[in-house]
């Protein structure tokens, strides 16, 4: 038995003993179907007379790490095959990614070369936690992985599925299917993919539907662009209501008409916004600002600046003026357009019952904040009855909106922004962004490009409690830097760089260097100076 085992062995020296093996990788996230798309791939191998192996090797988590599949498949022999267990960078004949990130990182792994590997991935993007954090853009350039799989895979097929799937209701996972079909980089007939998903017996239409769509997009034969849904924010979106508040609507847009034209398109936007986080009293308000912004702006010849002045000052503004309160939040989770969407969202059809949980953790901050001003000012002044507020309500909070009750409460909170003048939040807010423009109204008068940049600089602030705390602490420090460089001719281009450092990371550490910069570089200018 040995010598027979040594013989075969001598002849079969020198041979490739992997002709004929075709080697498939997936990566996929949890929830994408990675592992139904794997079982998909072996039965099709199977059912076309190959032998076929799958393996996975998951990653941490949903987002620090996909889940590698992998299959080998070759046509069938009398001797059993050993695969291998795993793929091997340089040695992997199909790559799917159900995302194009992980397409970039299939590529930075080396499991995708230009003499050999199908490369077929989804163009969408699902943002990563440390893409997430970034208080400013921290998206990864998409470009850069398109360009790069282009360039080191043999076949790249590239479209998005994940649209597709919506709009046939169904999982990314079939679309993946289609993809991989339509390629052509297995050698089976299109009838074989749909008979193994016949065989599934769930969700069979549907998933059938999608990968007809990504065949064809795959093939070539149909256009993959997904009908894009209309803009809600459409500023020329027709507004229906009781005459009474028609009639100061089209009050407000006739005050917007006024305006230079390059600020109306912005201030027409921001004043829908403001009017839906208030009313058409808020929406007098912001646009008294603008106003005021565009007069002083054409004093100081912004005519030739595109009214940049005004401009910036009405976006940032709305956005100042629509902060999130807990009456704002409230508000938005019962809106009947949120609900819509939630169950546009799953798939529900009309004879579904959806269950929604809200989870919410209100602090003391955001308590006081929503008492009358006084009120609230007097429990933050005493320490022991804000630490007694603080424990009774800092809980995490499970809200089931579906239900008549919690509906109601939440309900009722969002009722209260008819007194939301009167909290001790909005008497903050409003001196903030009024401080704000003060101070770029002064700075216009010295640097045009200095007080955009100070208008631009509110970006900083956003989101609500932890999240909007950093933002202002930020947004002051940025402030008190401008104040060392008011005067320079580079002065706008510094504060831009503090921005864009306070942007950089959550920590602020990339500020607090870009500071530390500024005062050592004015220490040095002044005689006498020291640091």
């Amino acid at each position: 038995m040995i010598d027979a085992a040594v013989r075969n062995f001598t002849a079969t020296a020198g041979q490739d003993q992997t002709e004929g093996i075709i080697k498939v990788a997936v990566l996929a996230v949890g929830g994408q179907g990675g592992g139904v798309l794997t079982d998909w791939i072996v039965d099709v191998a199977e059912r076309n007379g190959y032998h076929a192996q799958s393996t996975s090797v998951p990653g941490v988590a949903q987002r620090t790490g996909a889940t590698i599949y992998y299959v080998e498949m070759m046509p069938a022999t009398e001797r059993e095959p050993v695969f291998a267990l795993m793929p091997a960078p340089g040695d992997v004949d199909v790559l799917v990614a159900a995302e194009i990130m992980e397409a970039g990182r299939a590529i930075t792994r080396g499991f995708v070369t230009p003499d050999r590997t199908t490369l077929i991935a989804s163009n969408h993007r699902m943002y990563a936690v440390s893409e997430k954090i970034v208080p400013g853009d921290g998206r990864a350039d998409v470009d850069v992985v398109l360009r790069s799989a282009q360039q080191a895979s043999r076949h790249f097929v590239c479209f998005p599925m994940d649209s597709i799937a919506v709009e046939t209701r169904s999982h990314i996972s079939a679309c993946l299917l289609g993809g991989l079909a339509g390629s052509g980089a297995l050698p089976f007939s299109k009838e074989s993919f749909e008979e193994t998903i016949r065989a599934a017996g769930r969700g069979v239409e549907a998933s059938l539907r999608a990968f007809e769509r990504a065949y064809a997009a795959a093939t070539g034969e149909a256009d993959a662009t997904a009908s894009a849904p209309p803009a809600s924010d459409d500023p020329q979106e027709p507004v229906t209501g009781p005459r009474r508040l028609l009639e100061r609507w089209s009050a407000l847009n006739a005050r917007i008409a006024d305006l230079p034209e390059p600020v109306r398109d912005i201030a027409r936007r921001g004043v829908r916004k403001v009017v839906d986080f208030q009313d058409p009293d808020y929406g007098d308000d912001y646009l008294d600002a603008v106003e005021r912004a565009a007069l002083a702006d054409s004093r100081a010849g912004g005519a030739s600046h595109g009214f940049a002045y005004a401009r910036t000052l009405a976006k940032y503004l709305a956005n100042a003026m629509a902060y999130d309160d807990v009456i704002r939040v409230a508000d938005l989770k019962v809106r009947s357009a949120r609900f819509r969407r939630v169950r546009d969202h799953a798939g529900a059809s009309d004879g579904n019952l959806v269950r929604i949980t809200e989870f919410m953790h209100p602090g003391a901050a955001e308590i006081c904040g929503l008492m009358p001003w006084r009120i609230g000012a007097a429990v933050e002044a005493r320490p022991g009855l804000y630490r007694l507020v603080d424990r009774l309500v800092n809980r995490g909070r499970r809200i089931r909106t579906d239900s008549l009750l919690p509906f109601l409460s939440l309900y009722c909170v969002g009722g209260l922004r008819r007194w939301r003048r009167g909290t001790l939040r909005h008497r903050r807010e409003k001196a903030h962004w009024e401080s704000w423009i003060d101070r770029a109204q002064t700075a216009l008068r010295l640097d045009y490009a200095f007080a955009v940049e100070i208008l631009t600089c509110r970006r900083l602030v956003k989101g609500y409690s932890d999240t909007h705390a950093r933002g202002l602490s930020k947004f002051d420090r940025v402030l008190d830097g401008a104040d060392l460089v008011a005067g320079r001719p580079d002065a706008a281009d510094w504060v831009r760089r503090l921005r864009e450092a306070a942007l950089a990371d959550e920590k602020g550490e990339a500020l607090d260097g870009a500071l530390a910069t500024i005062r050592s570089f004015i220490d040095d200018s002044v005689p006498g100076a020291t640091n």
